[in-house]
Parts: C-alpha cells; sequence; structure tokens
C-alpha cells in the first residue's frame, strides 16, 4: 500500500477527521462545492449543522478546505487531499472477481511482452473512473539483448529488428555495403545473435573488436561487422534516454471531467507529461522510493499538470530494469480505488518481468 509521507499538518481530532473526510468523499462523487447542510444531511457525523460549520471554518484556516466566491460550500485543497491520502483513506484491495478477470487478461498476451504495457494502461483506466491509465516499459540501465532478427528489403536493404531483454521491440533501416539476400541475412543473423544475446552494447562492441576471421565466417565477416555496430550505436540510443515509450488509455475519461471542460487543457497536460525528462524523474523518484508515490496537484512540477494528480508505482528488478504504471486523473479521485488498481497490476507487471528473466 502507498507509503505515508511525514505530515505537513497537525493530526486532526476524529471529529475534524471525519467531516474533511466527509467533505472529499462527498466532493469526489459530486463535484460541487460542500454545504455543511449536505454534510448533515447526507453523512452520521452525530454533530449539528452549526457544530459542522464551525469545524469547516477551521478546515479552511488550517490550508485543507477552501472556500469558491462563487459558493457557500467548501472544496478540498491539495493539502486536504495529501492529508486525506496520508492519514484518513481507508486501504483497500481490487475485489477478488476483478483481480481474476485482470490476470485472465495479461493471460491471452503472457508471451508478446510488448503488449503488456497497452495492457496495463487500458486496465487501468477502465478500474478507475475519470482516470487515463499510465505504463512505461521496464527500462534497464543497460539493456540486453533478446534475440536479433535480419530481413531483406531490397538489394542492399535490410532491416534490423531487435528485442531487448525487458521486452521493448527496435526496428533500424539498413543500407548494406554489399548486396545481400535472404540467405546471406540468415546465416549473419544467427552469427549475430551468438555474438548478442544476453550482452550489453559495451560488451557487444568488444566481443565485434576480437571477432576471428575464420574461412567459416569470412563471407559473412563485413555484413556482421557493419551491422553489428549498427547494433551497438542503437542500443547506445536506447541508453541514454531516461523512457523509452509511454503507453496511455483513457483520455477521454479525464476529458469528461468537469475539471477539463476544455479539451485544451487535457492536451497540454499529457504534452507536459510526455516531456521525458520529467518523466525520468518521476520514475527514478519512484523507483528509488520501492512503493506507490501520490502526487496531487501543486506537487507536480509542470504548471499544465498542477490541477491533476498521478499515482504511480514502480515494476521490475531494481538494479536490472524498472518501468512504472498508474493513473492520471483530476486532483478530485477515488483516491483509494485508484492507489488499488496501481498496486494490483505493477505486482502482476513484477510477475511478467520476473518471467522474462526465469
Amino acid at each position: 500500500m502507498a507509503r505515508r509521507p511525514r505530515r505537513t499538518h497537525d493530526p486532526l481530532d476524529a471529529r475534524s477527521g471525519a467531516i474533511l473526510r466527509a467533505v472529499i468523499d462527498e466532493y469526489v462523487s459530486s463535484a460541487v462545492p460542500v454545504s455543511s447542510s449536505a454534510l448533515v444531511d447526507h453523512y452520521p457525523l452525530g454533530v449539528s449543522s452549526a457544530t459542522v460549520r464551525s469545524i469547516l471554518a477551521e478546515l479552511e484556516s488550517q490550508g485543507l478546505l477552501s472556500h469558491p466566491h462563487t459558493s457557500a460550500g467548501r472544496v478540498p485543497t491539495d493539502a486536504g487531499y495529501r492529508y486525506y491520502v496520508q492519514v484518513l483513506a481507508d486501504e483497500r484491495s481490487l475485489p477478488i472477481v476483478e483481480q481474476r478477470m485482470i490476470r485472465h487478461q495479461f493471460g491471452q498476451v503472457e508471451f508478446r511482452s510488448e503488449q503488456w504495457f497497452r495492457l496495463a494502461a487500458s486496465t487501468l483506466a477502465a478500474a478507475n473512473s475519470g482516470t487515463a491509465g499510465l505504463a512505461t516499459t521496464a527500462k534497464p540501465k543497460a539493456v540486453r539483448v533478446r534475440r536479433v532478427e535480419l530481413l531483406s528489403v531490397q538489394e542492399r536493404l535490410a532491416l534490423l529488428v531487435v528485442v531487448f531483454r525487458e521486452g521493448t521491440t527496435k526496428q533500424v533501416l539498413l543500407n548494406l555495403a554489399a548486396a545481400a539476400d535472404q540467405d546471406h541475412l540468415n546465416r549473419v543473423g544467427s552469427l549475430l545473435n551468438l555474438l548478442a544475446v544476453d550482452r550489453t552494447a559495451e560488451e557487444i562492441e568488444a566481443a565485434l573488436l576480437d571477432l576471428p576471421v575464420g574461412d567459416g565466417l569470412r563471407d559473412e565477416s563485413d555484413t556482421l561487422q557493419q551491422i553489428g555496430l549498427r547494433l551497438v550505436h542503437t542500443m547506445r540510443e536506447f541508453d541514454a534516454v531516461a523512457i523509452d515509450d509511454l503507453f496511455s488509455d483513457g483520455l477521454l475519461n479525464v476529458m469528461a471531467a468537469p475539471e477539463f471542460d476544455r479539451s485544451s487543457k487535457v492536451r497540454q497536460v499529457f504534452a507536459a507529461l510526455e516531456n521525458r525528462a520529467y518523466l525520468g524523474s518521476l520514475v527514478e523518484a519512484v523507483a528509488r522510493a520501492g512503493t506507490i508515490q501520490v502526487f496531487i496537484g501543486h506537487e507536480n512540477r509542470p504548471l499544465e499538470m498542477q490541477e491533476v494528480s498521478l499515482i504511480l508505482a514502480p515494476y521490475g528488478r531494481v538494479g536490472r530494469a524498472v518501468g512504472v504504471v498508474g493513473v492520471l486523473g483530476p486532483t478530485r479521485m477515488t483516491y483509494p480505488q485508484a492507489i488499488a488498481s496501481v498496486e494490483f497490476v505493477s505486482r502482476l507487471m513484477d510477475e511478467l518481468v520476473e518471467h522474462l528473466y526465469a
């Protein structure tokens, strides 16, 4: 379950905590500023409307609620949501039926790791109304090759397909120094697999430099060197970026929220999220924490993202390959449900990555 960081407010007494929780629950479901009368009518608080008004005013003075000018009701602030997530929200697990359904969906693509990331994003979007699901590919510090394939396109044109150990696939179009048919490329591909599988770019480059040229290799040597060096270059480019790919699903869910009545606001949010430097810093922070992290409103650095919350969890093997899965939505989201679904999907992705290494 989510780690609860150090509190930024003194602990509330039980009655104030119950009223703050009621305000947040009501506002999340209605998207309408919450009045004292609505709380008294809808929640068994056991106190008068006057007492509720007094506590609401105190919570506002503490910065946990705000008071829109056009309404008599209150809405939670980012600090209010933070206190709710850290202190008040119930810890929740996904129902067993949902867990089995999600496991079954992943079971259908068990040996097609490139589909896991799309499925993780769509699963999280479906599990949390009004949010988008997110998933990044698991990325190591230094990628290793799972397998390579070479396909003839034209006489001197070939396609290099490289599948990395963590499931990411890259395709590179190659201009060959000499003509090569598919039989020739098959022989080169077999040699390249022997040389490259389970190795990093640095290890492959060293192996290419030490490669002996014997009678059985002479015909393929030049092609092997050219394609091998291009493979090394492709791997180094991959290693240099913090995030390889971001998969998302459910943009329309977020656009339907009243907070985002203008679609341009949502596009700005996703444009900010696709800033790989920022997203990379989030992945590193979540990986270091080793557990679910919640970023609420103004806790997000980009201005465009200060009306949304992100719930992210790491998956993979620390020191080998780590990615994140999560949800993005308005700060007015059902945090316990979102945290439970992200936690479950991250555990499932852990199992799938473990399968890759098994």
